[in-house]
C-alpha cells in the first residue's frame, strides 16, 4: 500500500479555535469561474476541441463553432448578470480566472477589481496538469500568473487547476513565491496547513456539490431553485455546526451557466437567504488564507522572490 501522504484524518472533530472576523459562524467563499477563451480550441492552436458542455459532443478535425459561442455567452451576458447581484448586494468574490481567458477579456478583471472581488489563478488554459512535465508546468503558472497581472494590475495569491493536478503542483506553487493558498483540494469544510519545505502554505477546499456545475451532465439540478435549496441546505447546517467551531463553505459559479436567466435567480435567492443571517463572513479566499494563517499564530504571509525557472 502506497501514497502514504494522503491524510484522512484530518481535524477529527477538533479543529484549530480560530473565530471569524466579527465572531461570525461561518465564512461564505463565493467563487466565480472565469474559464471562457481558455477551453480547448482548434482555434485558438490548441490539440484538439472540448468536449464538456451542457451536450456533450466531440467535433474533430475542425473549429466547433457551436461550443465556442457557449462559452463566449459567459463573458457575453452571464457575468454582466453575476456582476449585478454581487454588486447590489455589496458582496465580494474571488474570481477564479484562466490566464488566457483574461488575455482575450480584460475587462472582466477591471471590472472585478473595481467592485473589490480577488482574482485568483485558474491555471493558463482549462485544463489538467495531472500529466505535464515539470517544466512544462512551471511554465504553464508562469504565463498563468503573467496574464492575470497584466488585466488585474496585480499577481494572484491563489490558485486552482481545473480538477486532477499533477504530484508537485503545491510545491511548484511554493517554489514559485508567489502563492499564499490553493484550493487543489476537496476534502474538509475548513482551510488547513500544508508544510512544503520550510514553508507554511494554506489549502483552502472547494466543493464540487455546492456548485452551479451540477447543471451540467445530470448533476442533479434542473431548475435555479434546485441550486437554492441544495446551497442552503449546505449553509443551514454549517451556519448551525459555526456555533461551536469555525465553518466554511464554498459556493462554485461558472459565468456561462448560473449565468442563464432561467438560473441567476437560484443564485441570487441564496445569497438572500444567507445574507438574513447574523454572524456570516462573505469572505475573498485571499482574506479567509490570511484570516487562518493569523489565528494559528503563523507570521503574515509575504511573496517571495519568483525563481528563474518560472518564464511564461
Amino acid at each position: 500500500m502506497s501514497a502514504a501522504d494522503r491524510d484522512f484524518a484530518g481535524y477529527r472533530g477538533r479543529p484549530p479555535a480560530i473565530r471569524w472576523p466579527g465572531d461570525a459562524r461561518l465564512a461564505v467563499s463565493l467563487v466565480v469561474n472565469v474559464e471562457e477563451g481558455a477551453e480547448l480550441s482548434l482555434g485558438m492552436g490548441d490539440e484538439r476541441n472540448e468536449t464538456i458542455y451542457e451536450a456533450v459532443e466531440g467535433v474533430e478535425g475542425a473549429r466547433d463553432l457551436c461550443m465556442e459561442s457557449h462559452f463566449e455567452y459567459g463573458t457575453r451576458a452571464g457575468w454582466p448578470r453575476i456582476r449585478k447581484a454581487l454588486a447590489e448586494r455589496g458582496l465580494a468574490a474571488t474570481l477564479n480566472a484562466n490566464g488566457r481567458a483574461l488575455a482575450l477579456s480584460p475587462w472582466i478583471a477591471e471590472e472585478a477589481v473595481a467592485d473589490g472581488h480577488e482574482v485568483a489563478a485558474h491555471g493558463w488554459r482549462w485544463e489538467r496538469h495531472v500529466h505535464m512535465a515539470e517544466d512544462e508546468e512551471r511554465r504553464v503558472i508562469a504565463r498563468a500568473v503573467a496574464a492575470i497581472e497584466d488585466a488585474a494590475g496585480t499577481p494572484p495569491v491563489g490558485w486552482h487547476t481545473r480538477s486532477a493536478t499533477s504530484e508537485r503542483t503545491r510545491a511548484l506553487l511554493v517554489e514559485h513565491g508567489g502563492f499564499l493558498y490553493d484550493s487543489n483540494a476537496y476534502n474538509d469544510d475548513l482551510p488547513y496547513m500544508a508544510g512544503v519545505g520550510d514553508r507554511a502554505h494554506v489549502v483552502l477546499p472547494y466543493a464540487f456539490d455546492t456548485n452551479d456545475m451540477r447543471f451540467f451532465n445530470r448533476g442533479g439540478f434542473t431548475f435555479a431553485e434546485d441550486f437554492t435549496r441544495y446551497c442552503c441546505a449546505a449553509f443551514d447546517r454549517l451556519y448551525a455546526e459555526g456555533a461551536e467551531a469555525p465553518r466554511m463553505l464554498s459556493i462554485g459559479l461558472h459565468l456561462r451557466i448560473i449565468g442563464r436567466p432561467a438560473r441567476i435567480g437560484g443564485l441570487e435567492a441564496f445569497l438572500d437567504h444567507a445574507m438574513a443571517q447574523e454572524g456570516v463572513w462573505f469572505a475573498r479566499r485571499e482574506e479567509i488564507a490570511r484570516h487562518w494563517r493569523a489565528g494559528l499564530g503563523l507570521k503574515p504571509w509575504t511573496a517571495k522572490p519568483t525563481p528563474e525557472g518560472f518564464a511564461p
